[in-house]
């Protein structure tokens, strides 16, 4: 039971922090679940992410991986009870309300300074998961590629994702 609240209540303050959704707090899922608690091995929580990014489903599942991996199925219903509930009652709220007042300067405000903490975390959660990964030089490359394609032409990145999935299987990365 103990686990229970403390996997409810982490997931409940890391939630109200998640302004880029919940892979912008996966930094500090793994410094909780991983570097703190021990309740999940690095290698596990990468393994965990990936799975649940390549499975169809909402991009929160790896939430409830973590939270099933931790305390089993009533793990994977609180942890994401725990990240999801409160966030979507808020979003509502500033959804409804926000509405109204979205030509407002204070409105205005707020969504602008919301983006710089939402691209700090996004940048964290890619440190973290690089610093996991197996890299080689083949694979830096390939990332800058896809990342000089996306920003420089209006080629679908999935053609890009594809490339790399057909080099991986190929085994020349």
């Amino acid at each position: 039971m103990n686990v229970l609240l403390t996997l409810a209540g982490h997931f409940f303050l890391i939630s109200l922090i998640s302004f880029g959704g919940a892979s912008a707090v996966l930094p500090e899922m793994h410094r909780f679940l991983v570097e703190s608690m021990h309740w999940l091995t690095n290698s596990q929580f990468v393994a965990l992410y990936a799975i649940s990014q390549a499975s169809p489903g909402p991009n929160v599942l790896f939430v409830a991986l973590f939270g099933w991996q931790v305390a089993g199925v009533i793990g994977a219903l609180v942890s994401m009870l725990a990240m999801c509930g409160p966030t979507s009652l808020l979003a509502l709220a500033v959804e409804r309300y926000g509405r109204r007042h979205q030509d407002s300067r204070w409105h205005i405000t707020v969504r602008r300074a919301l983006a710089p903490p939402t691209i700090g975390l996004l940048l964290a959660t890619a440190y973290v998961l690089a610093r996991s990964a197996d890299v080689n030089w083949r694979l830096v490359l390939l990332t800058l590629l896809t990342v000089a394609v996306g920003a420089r032409t209006r080629i679908n990145l999935l053609w890009m994702i594809g490339a790399g999935a057909l080099l991986g299987a190929l085994g020349w990365l």
